[in-house]
């Protein structure tokens, strides 16, 4: 197996990570190996296209902006037949991906015991994760600015794992070995450079990242939960007090752990723009079998103390711009869409903006008199409820198809947030009905996927 060189620490600890191939998210929300050290694959040096318009980073990201080059383009000419070498290798393991993937778990805690404890005790989660990435990282070969900034992103986020630069070298050799084993028909001397090649960029994109993120911002934040309102049977409202500043941007997510399921954390969005007294909320759904959910809406109480990691998330306003709003929310996709229409009053500019809010029946509208409270507040906020199913005084029927009805949309900014199927049709109906795609902003639907549990 080709050795990995030495990759720097930037945080001057002396130790070594590998130097690999190229190579979420999700989102965009995040595709790792779940909570320990992640890998991703990225090759061409070609220039991508630039993230969502609007997009911003309030948690050091490191933007590639036009004084920025990617570390992509410094790969050499060879790394567009490395991303043929590599999505060779992913078509030959599509079929055998949960072998694969339990393979390179097996060599990786048998090799390195000790980096079993920076997992879940349940692992189930683990492995469709793993091959999504890699999925996700061929499908964004050829954007190399992107996948930089999630990278960025994906370094800053492993801290609160406790991912250190000397891990990333046993993560290296553990995907080598578990590829090799398993794609008989695509490995050769050459595709294994080719890997080697990906991860050594993508690693040293991620610790510089986590050594940059380091200087200015914790790896987690402790948050007391100083209320806890239960709406339904199954959807709480979790107020909480971090133990220190948290800066974000309304319409960002974060990840969250709990006390009873240690190492397992979840993406959970924003329900309110930046307060003045510090406080953050989250709209939290218990789904059947969601560890994290259920227990904080059935568990949870004042006083618990549960983590936070870094703010994530572009699905934020363009404050630059004065373009109208079209906001879907699905279930409590309505938490992150409040936040946006607090953010724009807070801004003060009269920019009209549009809100359907969809549930399968008139109960499930557990925020429905807030966002009615904030129209009446607003004369620039339109707010209107779609039912799936059952009797309604509102709209009926599914929520993009309550969107064609109205409009037109072409000069409007449109924000979807809610379940993955929402979030498919939604961007299928508003590209059908005119608004180009740069102007639709949602969260990644591999970590919307991973959320729900």
């Amino acid at each position: 197996m080709a050795p990995f060189r030495e990759v720097r620490d930037p945080g001057g600890s002396g130790t070594t990570a590998p130097r690999s191939v190229s190579t979420e998210a999700g989102h965009d929300r995040d595709l790792s190996l779940g909570a320990g050290p992640h890998f991703d694959l990225r090759l061409s040096p070609d220039p991508g296209p630039a993230p969502h318009s609007g997009s911003r980073s309030n948690d050091g990201g490191r933007d590639s902006g036009p004084g920025q080059k990617s570390a992509f383009a410094d790969l050499p000419e060879s790394s567009s037949a490395d991303t043929q070498l590599i999505r060779r290798t992913l078509a030959e393991i599509e079929p055998i991906s949960d072998k694969v993937t339990s393979y390179f778990y097996a060599l990786l805690f048998v090799r390195h015991p000790h980096l079993r404890e920076l997992f879940p005790a349940a692992m189930d989660a683990q492995r469709d994760r793993l091959f999504k990435a890699l999925l996700t990282a061929a499908r964004k070969a050829d954007e190399p600015e992107v996948l930089d900034e999630y990278l960025t992103h994906l370094g800053q986020g492993h801290r609160k794992y406790g991912t250190l630069p000397e891990h990333y070298p046993a993560v290296g050799e553990s995907l080598l070995g578990a590829l090799a084993r398993y794609t008989p028909g695509s490995w050769s001397e050459a595709t294994e450079a080719a890997w080697v090649r990906a991860y050594t960029v993508i690693s040293q994109v991620m610790i510089d990242a986590a050594a940059e993120n380091e200087q200015y911002a914790p790896a987690w934040w402790q948050a007391e939960i100083v209320s806890h309102e239960l709406r339904t049977p199954d959807i709480a409202v979790v107020t909480v007090r971090p133990d220190q500043p948290y800066p974000f941007l309304a319409g960002q997510y974060t990840s969250l752990e709990t006390p009873w399921w240690p190492r397992v954390w979840r993406h959970y969005s924003f329900a309110s723009a930046p307060r003045s007294d510090g406080l953050l909320s989250f709209h939290v759904k218990a789904v059947p079998a969601g560890w994290v959910s259920s227990a904080l809406v059935h568990h949870a109480t004042a006083g618990d103390v549960i983590r936070l990691g870094s703010p994530a998330g572009s699905m934020v306003v363009d404050h630059a711009t004065d373009s109208g709003l079209l906001c879907l929310g699905g279930g409590t996709g309505i938490a992150p869409i409040k936040a946006l229409v607090e953010d724009v009053a807070v801004h003060g500019r009269q920019r009209p903006v549009e809100v359907f809010y969809g549930a399968r029946s008139d109960h499930d509208l557990y925020d429905i008199e807030t966002m009615t409270r904030l129209e009446r507040e607003h004369p620039w906020l339109s707010v209107r409820s779609v039912i799936s199913d059952g009797p309604t005084s509102g709209l009926s029927g599914q929520l993009p198809d309550a969107v064609r009805q109205y409009g037109p949309w072409n000069t409007y900014d449109a924000y979807l947030s809610g379940p993955p199927g929402l979030i498919r049709s939604g961007v299928s109906t508003l590209r059908g009905i005119g608004i180009p795609s740069h102007r639709i902003r949602h969260d990644s639907l591999e970590e919307l996927v991973g959320a729900a549990r």
